[in-house]
């Protein structure tokens, strides 16, 4: 690890293995359900067996990917050695068999292949760039130049299937390629031109005593505290905005547009959050992007058909908060990750990060799981007549419930410093 200043030559070229990775998920969450549930014939109950499966057996090999990422002499190898599992899954997802009795195997099968070959990478890859740097404010660089293509990855995934033949196992099949293609150039920048920043753990133990150790850790305890409610705020919206589009605002001809503006803010407000935590700190940036969130959101709630401009400008603060959201909380870990490995001596960057990836997935999860079953308690149908206010009551207010528990949670917990990194005082 070093302590000099990053070039943009450097940010840059880690931060590029970020744009394919996101543009692998947002296939995976959207349009394979639909393309072997309906166009291939499949019982949708077979499906979401298979996807609630492997998705379980994908959350739990998470913590084992990390540790072992941390007992590799290189994660620049271990990425490497991810990414073309993740490749060959991709495109035999897509491009499925023809034979209908092999469909529900193919489909289990190539799944497990994708969610190992995608956590192994993003795992040790998101561990490679903790390491890159052991200053508090370049840390906020790295992670922020990931999160910036992460974002555009996500962009390029929802337009590209219809530049390619729209949503039809054609077009998908012809995005599945394109996807392979960015992950062979943008994965070779990375992994020849990106800096080193890594070195072999020096720690030995058991699977079960890394996680243990890493647990202990009493500022990720607090880290993880604050992140489990705000990642949830932050994907309650996610899994509800096309509903509140088309039966709030009656705009769902404008959905795309608004995701556009929302992620391209995003990606756009990187330098700010990153300028922020140099002047305020890590701490009280991401606070101030939390109450952005909360405004934001509570200005929606009294949004109606056709307030679509209201609604624009919404998305931006929303992707502006989202930023810090993606940007700030990586790079605190990394913080912690550093004081971790001056107090005893070895690396375990890995497991962190992998049981960090595992709540990420768990916070989706349990959106999913509050949002939905709240919203049919209260009534919702989609497209029923006074459906909208119990919508909007769960899609605006609920996140700004989750956020403020964070927010206090932040507010209270170790992980300030004048300089933007840990209060490194007590443990």
């Amino acid at each position: 690890m070093t302590a000099r200043s990053l070039s943009l030559r450097d940010l840059v070229t880690y931060g590029a293995l970020g744009l394919p990775l996101a543009m692998a998920a947002l296939p995976l969450y959207v349009h394979l359900p639909k393309l072997y549930g309906r166009d291939l014939g499949m019982s949708l109950t077979l499906v979401g067996a298979i996807l609630l499966a492997t998705r379980l057996l994908d959350a739990v090999s998470d913590p084992l990917l990390g540790y072992a990422s941390d007992r590799v002499s290189s994660r620049r190898l271990f990425v490497g050695a991810a990414l073309p599992l993740l490749a060959a899954g991709m495109l035999g997802l897509f491009h499925p068999p023809s034979d209908p009795r092999l469909l529900a195997a193919w489909l289990a099968g190539l799944l497990v292949v994708v969610y190992l070959g995608f956590s192994a990478a993003t795992i040790a890859y998101t561990a490679w760039g903790a390491q890159l740097s052991d200053d508090v404010n370049e840390r906020t660089r790295v992670t922020a130049a990931r999160e910036t293509f992460t974002l555009l990855g996500v962009v390029i995934a929802a337009a590209l299937p219809q530049f390619l033949g729209g949503e039809s196992a054609e077009g998908l099949a012809r995005t599945s390629v394109v996807l392979v293609v960015l992950l062979v150039l943008f994965g070779g920048v990375t992994l020849t031109l990106s800096p080193r920043g890594e070195c072999r753990s020096g720690s030995g133990g058991t699977v079960l005593g890394a996680i243990r150790q890493t647990l202990a850790n009493t500022h990720y305890r607090w880290l993880l505290a604050v992140f489990v409610p705000s990642g949830i705020a932050a994907a309650v919206p996610s899994t509800l905005v096309l509903f509140f589009i088309e039966d709030v605002l009656e705009a769902p001809a404008d959905a795309g547009l608004f995701l556009v503006v929302y992620f391209v803010s995003g990606a756009a407000g990187m330098p700010l959050w990153v300028w922020l935590s140099r002047r305020i700190g890590k701490k009280s940036a991401w606070l101030l992007g939390m109450l952005m969130a909360v405004v934001a959101f509570a200005w929606a709630f009294g949004l109606a058909a056709g307030d679509v401009i209201a609604f624009a400008v919404i998305c931006v603060l929303s992707g502006l908060a989202l930023g810090a959201d993606l940007a700030l909380p990586p790079s605190i870990l990394a913080d912690v990750i550093d004081r971790d490995r001056e107090a005893a001596g070895v690396r375990r960057e890995g497991a962190y990060f992998g049981i960090w990836t595992l709540v990420s997935k768990a916070n989706l999860a349990l959106a999913a799981g509050i949002a939905l079953p709240l919203l049919a308690m209260l009534g919702y149908e989609p497209g029923a007549p006074g459906a909208e206010r119990s919508l909007a009551l769960i899609y605006c207010l609920l996140p700004c419930v989750f956020k403020l528990a964070s927010a206090a949670l932040l507010w209270v917990a170790p992980l300030g410093a004048p300089a933007g990194g840990l209060d490194l005082q007590g443990d």
